[in-house]
């Protein structure tokens, strides 16, 4: 039996602002096409009524042909939950590792994102530098930008 990691879902109170968001800061790329969801069948999937949902998948980067970040928006959303917080249990964030963390540190603020803490570095014995930073993107989810040297 097969099984290959396919995607991971954000519900966005905007799917094409925090699309946008991912594009010009990591670089992610559209898949077409654009998702729009609606009928008895996903009534049934969701186990909600008159469900409609819009959204896109993105390409992470450094993959030609691999796993998506799927941004959906619902016609109807439970909004009783506050932000994302790092110490929570269930989904916690997504992670980029990149060049030059200071580099998308500064990029994820330009575009509309916050810091969750101060970037760091710190020596890892046997492993390494690893250069941190913990942020938010512009609805609040939280995004790990990291390098190691």
């Amino acid at each position: 039996m097969k099984i290959k990691f396919a995607h991971t879902n954000i519900i966005s109170c905007n799917w094409e602002k925090l699309a946008q968001f991912y594009i010009n800061v990591f670089g992610c790329e559209l898949v077409y096409p654009e998702r729009n969801l609606q009928g008895e069948w996903i009534d049934k999937v969701t186990n909600l009524s008159n469900v409609h949902i819009r959204g896109i998948h993105l390409r992470l980067p450094g993959y030609a042909d691999g796993p998506t970040l799927e941004i959906f928006t619902y016609n109807k959303q439970d909004e009783n939950n506050g932000p994302p917080a790092i110490n929570k249990p269930g989904f916690a964030h997504i992670a980029f590792l990149v060049d030059d963390v200071q580099y998308y540190f500064d990029k994820v603020i330009e575009h509309g994102g916050s810091a969750l803490g101060a970037l760091a570095e710190q020596e890892v014995a046997d492993a390494g530098i690893l250069t941190i930073a913990y942020m938010r993107d512009p609805e609040g989810n939280l995004v790990e930008i990291l390098n190691w040297r």
